[in-house]
């Protein structure tokens, strides 16, 4: 594994640190070759993926790029000067005449929700035509010692398009780039943003909604400039990818099947967890330890979730990252005025609103431990291992939130009875969640000065009677002897509680003004979103640290959206 330790400054170093181990160790799809340049719909049956150029958009116009993670990469800026550079984010790699690998790979995966295996999202009604539609990879990289895959989003179709159009539009694009980099200001593992450009020369169609509307369904077309941002992550391996494997080789459809299984959960491994799962060991041994791991990272990432309000509206198996980490910012959301059961996507349901992603991460963790069994067919004793991580994801999960919850409140030790009235009198009063959970980390003497937070006033004697009753209790419970151990909790607090997340309405102005060409509202949220723990002027204060506006509730696109993108 090559190693560098200094700026990047041109295309070439980046493209010398090149290492493609993906498409090297695992299988290509050995029908490819019968079908041009795969970019239709169709069945793959093995193969870990298929090679398919991107397709560039016309004469890209560069918006954005995340000088946190080009820091962190020790990429040097002089790169977005780099015509090169420019042509492979934007999909055209045809037109480079250095690169290692000139052609990128997408991925096929197989569906579940909520546990239930699907097979009618694929157009086959098989599991066979279901990927990667939009998503194509195209360069890995070791950089600084660390192993990066690089995928765009919204760059044609793939073998898995499943009749769309490969692109995605520039308002889900601005959305995705702006997630992904506050998600990780806030502290939370997930794949990043590089680079985001857009096109004036190709418009696609989108189910949208009216302005002003309140209908929970797409009601008209609208035309939307494409665009293709760059995600960076140590691998895109998912739970669903990996099901797909396990699916084959539990039904032994192909003479391969388990093999292959084996070396996507042993690439997982090695991409993923390779620091605390020694290649020595053997492959029973690997699995045990790899799905006790895995736990560890879902479990530890939904409280994360929980924490900053954040709900990720369509979590399938084919959106959980089998590293663990936030991956596919389609119909997400943070919420806003407190409810347990937010959740901003139409066709999301109640199983993966805001309080329910623990049960939905869990029904994902059943999925991938049942795709791994067949790997363990004959060893009773590791079945059984297997069996009893599954059986112990709810404990550990439930041990993760308490620890979160405590945190979150400033308390040495979760307390059920105080956290319990807490919750029904936020979903009383209707408080805002960032809001309050920040305002209470100043440690208020009284529950007016909490009022910041609330959507309507405290004219209710027996309201206000009851969140003070609930400040003392909780106040009673802090380790606080003086001023100084009271300002040392309120930092500490501060820290778990963000001051800005970011917010639907802000996102809506961002993407209408980029539609525009004007890119200064998505420059000022990108600045105030990576900084999202920090004190802003009073005038950023003011714009961002807000409540919900009345006009924008129950308003489509703004308090809830479709999965068009």
């Amino acid at each position: 594994m090559k190693e560098n330790n200094k700026n990047i400054e041109t295309f070439e170093e980046l493209i010398n640190l090149s290492d493609y181990s993906f498409i090297n160790t695992l299988n290509c799809d050995p029908d490819a070759k019968y079908h041009g340049d795969n970019k239709f719909p169709r069945e793959v049956f093995s193969g870990h993926y298929v090679e398919v150029q991107p397709t560039a958009i016309k004469e890209p116009i560069y918006i954005s790029h995340s000088n946190n993670f080009f820091e962190e990469l020790g990429f040097s800026e002089n790169l977005l000067k780099s015509s090169d550079f420019i042509k492979l984010f934007s999909g055209d790699m045809e037109n480079i005449s250095n690169l290692r690998q000139n052609i990128g790979w997408a991925t096929g995966y197989a569906l579940s929700i909520y546990g239930t295996e699907y097979y009618a999202q694929c157009p086959f009604q098989t599991g066979n035509g279901y990927g990667d539609g939009r998503a194509i990879s195209v360069l890995e990289a070791v950089i600084n010692g660390k192993r990066w895959e690089f995928q765009l989003k919204g760059a044609g179709k793939t073998p898995y398009c499943r009749g769309a159009d490969g692109r995605a539009v520039l308002r889900s694009s601005i959305r995705e780039f702006l997630a992904q980099e506050h998600m990780h200001a806030l502290g939370i593992p997930t794949s990043r943003s590089l680079t985001l450009f857009t096109s004036k020369k190709e418009q696609v169609n989108r189910p949208w909604f009216k302005d002003n509307s309140y209908s929970k369904d797409p009601e008209v077309m609208i035309e939307e400039d494409v665009a293709i941002t760059t995600r960076v992550a140590t691998s895109f391996l998912r739970v669903g990818q990996i099901e797909l494997f396990g699916r084959r080789a539990r039904k032994n459809e192909h003479e391969n099947a388990l093999k292959e299984l084996e070396m996507i959960v042993l690439h997982l491994i090695d991409r993923e967890y390779s620091e605390i799962i020694k290649e020595d060991l053997n492959l029973e041994k690997k699995i045990i330890l790899l799905a006790n791991a895995f736990q560890n990272r879902v479990t530890s990432l939904i409280a994360n979730w929980i924490r900053v309000g954040y709900c990720q509206g369509n979590f399938n198996s084919d959106n959980c990252a089998a590293g663990g980490f936030t991956l596919d910012y389609g119909p997400f959301g943070f919420i806003e005025m407190f409810d347990p059961k937010y959740q901003s996507w139409t066709g999301g349901g109640m199983h993966f609103s805001f309080f329910n992603q623990p049960v939905a991460a869990f029904k994902n963790f059943k999925s991938f431990c049942s795709a791994l069994k067949p790997l363990l067919s004959s060893n009773k004793e590791a079945l059984e291992e297997l069996e009893k991580i599954e059986n112990n994801f709810s404990k550990v999960m439930q041990e993760k939130m308490e620890i979160m919850w405590a945190n979150k409140l400033g308390l040495e030790k979760f307390d059920v009875e105080l956290f319990e009235k807490l919750i029904n009198l936020m979903i009383e009063t209707k408080v805002d969640y960032t809001i309050f959970f920040r305002e209470l980390s100043n440690i208020p003497d009284e529950i007016t000065q909490l009022e910041k937070s609330f959507y309507g006033s405290l004219k209710d004697e027996n309201i206000k009677s009851k969140w003070n009753n609930w400040l003392e209790i909780w106040k009673s419970l802090l380790n606080i002897n003086n001023e100084e151990s009271k300002q040392k909790l309120t930092n500490q607090m501060k820290l778990t509680n963000p001051k800005y997340t970011l917010r639907e309405w802000h996102l809506v102005k961002a993407y209408q003004e980029a539609q525009n060409g004007n890119y200064k509202p998505f420059q000022e949220l990108q600045k105030i979103m990576t900084n999202p723990y920090n004190e802003q002027i009073k005038e950023i204060e003011e714009k961002y640290y807000a409540k919900k506006p009345t006009d924008f509730f129950g308003i489509a696109g703004i308090s809830h959206v479709s999965c068009s993108s």
